[in-house]
């Protein structure tokens, strides 16, 4: 939309319609003509979960969670740095936490993870120890910690990491102190701790059929030959757009031939930023293709995706320049991922009509040094769970109070999110929120954006 210049007397309104509308948010009532990914994935009997964070198991981050997926994984709670990080003085609070949510929601937990060369306590990291010593604290660190959650988990990723690209083992502090045999000892000792939970050793790039997958390939077998409890390989998936393995389902089904599960534990699939539709589309095709090859095979028990929404992805601290890995962006509107899953799972495919909801800017009042705004979101054919608004300005107005939204502005740039209280549009409902600003000379109304 044009942007108009006048001086406007008191009383007089500009509105500007946003150019950009948003697409139906996977929200519990935004979905309520869908079938949830969870009951999906169900009617194939697969499992279909996510990794959490356990602070933000509130609001509409925790109906999300609770009503898509049949299982969580905690995303760090369950670590040793985080459960002990002192030691001998441990802090269950999130991993019980989530635990009690899922109980909650009718979800199984996967337990993540035993034992890594990282996230470790800097107690443990630094110190010395002999061979006894080592064995003893890790035989130690997994009999609690997995007695704790007797009968409460549904698997374990036991050992998480332990190859080489080459596949040789990685140099750690268990390889180094214990030797390659650490791997049967700690499921072994996990086994004995909780007999019900499945076993899994974890690993990345390990997707498709490669040197490190065929070591994983090789050990696994070795392991079920000398009778050492192992019930499964995860293989987790951090993919880049447009790499998914051609040999995925391959390899997953030459691991269930061994006689083990097989679970996509930690499925993200980044892109360089900013995102579009081209690289939108290409995702959704990628986790389409994941998904599909779990689904051909029939001990592959189900896949994890590593966050559910962009705002809780650890990409963009790890990958600069890369993102948008998840099925939701950052306001929890479902992306063309989501409903390339819910495809895959037999289930819908369309995403809603685009603006479907809409954000109006106007000018409420305005006199010589500063003006009332105000911003209206109202949806038809869709609704909201949450809303985040943007415009800039192009005459050097600057906000100066705001009502009923958070609003912050750097430079020209204004960002106005929804307040606690108001963040559910229906179908067919509103929601207004207000400023004051202060302008000079002209007052042009921007084009607002709903993201």
């Amino acid at each position: 939309m044009r942007s108009l210049r006048t001086g406007l007397s008191l009383g007089s309104v500009l509105t500007g319609i946003a150019a950009l509308g948003a697409l139906l948010v996977a929200a519990p009532a935004a979905h309520a003509a869908d079938t949830p990914l969870r009951d999906l994935a169900a009617a194939k009997g697969k499992v279909i979960g996510t990794a959490v964070t356990g602070s933000k198991l509130t609001g509409t981050y925790g109906d999300i969670a609770g009503a898509q997926f049949n299982s969580l994984t905690p995303g760090n709670a369950m670590k040793w740095e985080t459960v002990e990080p002192t030691r001998g003085t441990y802090n269950w609070a999130e991993a019980d936490q989530i635990v009690a949510f899922a109980q909650a929601h009718n979800q199984q937990v996967r337990g993540h993870t035993l034992v890594w060369h990282s996230q470790n306590p800097s107690w443990l990291t630094n110190g010395t120890w002999t061979s006894a010593q080592l064995s003893a604290l890790l035989q130690d660190h997994i009999s609690t910690e997995v007695t704790r959650y007797k009968g409460k988990l549904a698997a374990w990723d036991v050992v998480n990491e332990p190859f080489n690209e080459d596949g040789t083992y990685r140099s750690t502090l268990w390889y180094n102190g214990l030797g390659s045999d650490y791997i049967a000892q700690a499921l072994t000792w996990a086994h004995a701790a909780d007999p019900g939970a499945k076993l899994y050793i974890n690993d990345y790039n390990v997707e498709g059929v490669n040197a490190k997958s065929t070591a994983l390939y090789n050990l696994v077998k070795s392991l079920k030959e000398r009778g050492v409890p192992i019930d499964g390989v995860g293989l987790q998936a951090h993919l880049i757009l447009g790499q998914v393995p051609s040999t995925l389902q391959q390899n997953i089904q030459r691991f269930a031939d061994l006689g083990v599960d097989v679970a996509i534990t930690e499925l993200d699939i980044r892109m360089q930023l900013p995102s579009d539709s081209t690289k939108l589309a290409q995702q959704a095709a990628d986790y389409k293709a994941v998904f599909d090859a779990c689904v051909a095979v029939s001990r592959c028990y189900g896949v994890t995706v590593w966050g559910f929404t962009d705002s809780d992805s650890w990409i963009p601290d790890v990958f600069s320049g890369y993102g948008a890995a998840t099925p939701y962006d950052e306001n929890y509107v479902p992306k063309p991922a989501y409903y390339a899953i819910a495809g895959s799972l037999g289930g819908t495919t369309t995403p809603p009509p685009t603006g479907a909801c809409t954000a109006t800017y106007s000018v409420q009042s305005q006199w010589n040094t500063g003006f009332t705004g105000q911003v209206r979101i109202a949806c038809s054919g869709a609704a909201l769970s949450s809303w985040k608004v943007n415009w800039t300005y192009g005459a050097g107005q600057r906000i100066t109070q705001a009502w009923n939204a958070d609003c912050t502005q750097s430079g020209a740039a204004v960002t106005c999110a929804n307040a606690s209280y108001n963040g559910t549009v229906p179908n067919g409902g509103s929601v207004t929120f207000g400023f004051n600003a202060s302008w000079s000379g002209s007052n042009p109304v921007p084009t607002v954006t709903l993201g």
